[in-house]
């Protein structure tokens, strides 16, 4: 029972030193690409939200047109 409890507290510096490799491999944007695709996102969700946003209001209308038939 000991020696397992030994083990699981020595593999926690290997995970985080495992995890430090990892984060040097990573290749990171530039600050340009990075405020590029972070605006492209923002625009996309936004147009998303306001088509999502009017399908619902048509839906809604429609629905409430049936209902009132």
């Amino acid at each position: 029972m000991a020696d397992s409890a030994k083990k699981a507290k020595a593999a926690k510096p290997s995970f985080f030193k495992g995890v430090k490799t990892e984060f040097k491999k990573i290749s990171w944007p530039d600050r340009d690409s990075l405020l590029k695709q972070s605006v492209a996102v923002v625009c996309i969700s936004v147009v998303l939200g306001a088509l999502i946003a009017i399908l619902d209001f048509l839906m809604q209308y429609g629905v409430d047109f049936l209902v009132n038939l």
